[in-house]
């Protein structure tokens, strides 16, 4: 039985730096998203108090929990890079999973504090200051469309920044309603609108945080990553090399942004030898790595039946995990 776990010191290395440069630029993207975001805040919820809207207030709200998720994103960022250790072999980078899970379920709660404040509104009715509601809901607009240009951009599997992003999304839908409403109230005396856009805009920002929960929950799950078919990865292996008997307990997973790990069982023909063995095992990276983007393989060449099953894999095994 022979095992693989070796990484290539050059790509390691090489990686190690990309990482790290992607690390930093997320961190200073973060961290200017935090400042501008509490600058607004202040600002809104000023705004909201003196003309009496709510969507300027719901807004406000939205923006201090997502000060408070961009910091908690800029944190998951920082302790990403922590190299791994004894005690955590991964590393951290898990973490920008974790505050990815976190900001989505505080967009939930504060959708309930909307839509119940909203609620009330609708049948209390309570005189606003369009002006005021106006300017403020201009220059929040702005504001959270230079935050995202920002942020965009980012690894489509970075649920740190997802996250982050998805916070400043709904900032700037909760804008775009401000700014709507004001007009509304304005124009039209449409007091019903400030409300009932808030409404809206909560509900796009719930189907919005339901994605990003089911994304980061799955990878939290150890789930097999977007666009990989177990059984297609099985089926391709199979056909590298004649030598190849059997593929079975296959395992790909992803650890965060971009890692993405894979074991797997592979028997030989009897007559293998160890020149064979070595072939196959770089073939079999090869292959994960440019088809199916595994950054990390650990192969277990089994000798005849598969031992970790009481009667051996065989043609029944290929078991696909």
């Amino acid at each position: 039985m022979a095992h693989d776990h070796s990484h290539s010191r050059g790509h390691a290395h090489a990686h190690g730096h990309d990482h790290d440069h992607l690390e930093g630029s997320s961190e200073r993207k973060l961290l200017f998203a935090f400042v501008v975001t509490v600058v607004m805040l202040v600002a809104e919820a000023a705004g909201g108090v003196v003309s009496g809207s709510l969507a300027l207030l719901a807004d406000a709200g939205h923006m201090l929990v997502d000060a408070l998720a961009l910091l908690l994103a800029f944190l998951g960022a920082r302790f990403a890079s922590r190299p791994a250790d004894a005690r955590r072999t991964y590393g951290y980078g898990r973490i920008e999973v974790l505050a990815g899970f976190v900001n989505a379920l505080t967009q939930f709660a504060l959708v309930a504090f909307i839509v119940y404040e909203a609620v009330q509104r609708l049948f209390h009715p309570e005189p606003i200051l369009s002006g005021v509601m106006l300017v403020v809901a201009v220059f929040g607009l702005l504001a959270n469309v230079v935050v995202l240009r920002t942020l965009h951009g980012h690894d489509p599997d970075d649920m740190n920044m997802a996250g982050a992003s998805l916070h400043v999304l709904g900032d700037l839908l909760g804008s775009v309603a401000a700014v709507l409403a004001a007009l509304a109230v304005r124009w039209l005396d449409w007091n019903w609108a400030d409300p009932a856009l808030s409404i809206l805009v909560s509900l796009l920002i719930l189907r919005s945080a339901w994605s990003l929960i089911r994304r980061s929950g799955h990878i939290l799950l150890e789930g097999t990553p977007e666009g990989v078919d177990l059984g297609d990865v099985q089926r391709g292996l199979l056909e590298i090399d004649e030598v190849i008997v059997d593929i079975h307990h296959v395992h790909v997973w992803q650890v965060t942004a971009g890692s993405r790990m894979a074991t797997l069982h592979a028997e030989l023909s009897p007559g293998a030898e160890q020149a064979d063995q070595a072939r196959v095992l770089a073939a079999i990276k090869q292959v994960l790595s440019e088809r199916w983007r595994v950054e990390h393989a650990t192969v277990q060449f089994d000798p005849g039946p598969c031992p970790d099953e009481p009667e051996g894999c065989g043609q029944a095994g290929h078991h696909v995990h």
